[in-house]
């Protein structure tokens, strides 16, 4: 059976997790716990030298990078497809997913990473330039979900997979109580971006959806504060 190897809370290692659960492909758990550094032991870096997840291993094969994990799936189950079934299909899906690799996942990191790990003094800063170009990407998103129920079309693709776990992270992040000192305008979701809400819903309502969801943030909700 595949083996995931996954990390709670990392995106990347998200993405892995819905699209098997979309697919319905059985797995086998391999939860690394960063506390204990167990992305740094031996027998992890002998599947990823880099230290970093997702990992899978399916028999002899072993493959790292999310993008590349995903591509992986599609061609081994093909059904459903997760870069669509035409030349078009797949062309606005890969756009819509290296959209939000290369515009909003930098920017949400600016403003996660200090918000998850208490480095606000030093960076915030940072973290306020980052929130104009960030509602800006979320504008687009917004726009797109109002014309279509999912980013690149009808059916949920590795567009959505790829923009969801940065979504939830910054709202994740928009509920810290370090995060009440920056005007990040995100909650409640709803009312700023009623288009993202309805589609992250519809995200939420897929099978599987909640074998795929932090373990540790499951144990410490974050609230949900007003905006």
């Amino acid at each position: 059976m595949l083996e995931v190897h996954w990390g709670s809370g990392s995106p990347f290692a998200w993405r892995v997790l819905l699209a098997l659960e979309i697919k319905k492909i059985p797995y086998t758990s391999r939860l690394i716990e960063f506390s204990k550094q167990q992305h740094k032991a031996p027998e992890f870096l002998a599947l990823n030298p880099r230290g970093k997840v997702p990992v899978i291993k399916d028999g002899d094969f072993t493959l790292s990078e999310s993008l590349a994990i995903l591509a992986y799936l599609d061609r081994k189950v093909t059904e459903p497809p997760l870069f669509g079934r035409t030349p078009e299909e797949t062309g606005r899906i890969w756009r819509a997913a290296l959209e939000t690799i290369n515009y909003l996942e930098p920017l949400a990191d600016r403003i996660v990473s200090p918000l998850y790990f208490n480095k606000t003094a030093e960076k915030g800063d940072d973290l306020k330039a980052a929130i104009a170009p960030m509602h800006d990407e979320l504008k687009r998103i917004e726009g797109v979900l109002s014309r279509s129920r999912w980013l690149a079309g009808e059916a949920v693709s590795a567009a959505d997979i790829v923009a969801h776990p940065t979504i939830e992270s910054l709202l994740r992040a928009a509920g810290k109580e370090a995060a009440k000192a920056f005007d990040l305008g995100l909650l409640p979701l709803e009312r700023h971006y009623p288009a993202i809400a309805a589609w992250r819903e519809r995200i939420r309502a897929l099978p599987g959806y909640e074998r795929t969801y932090p373990p540790h943030w499951r144990a410490a909700p974050q609230p949900v504060a007003a905006a």
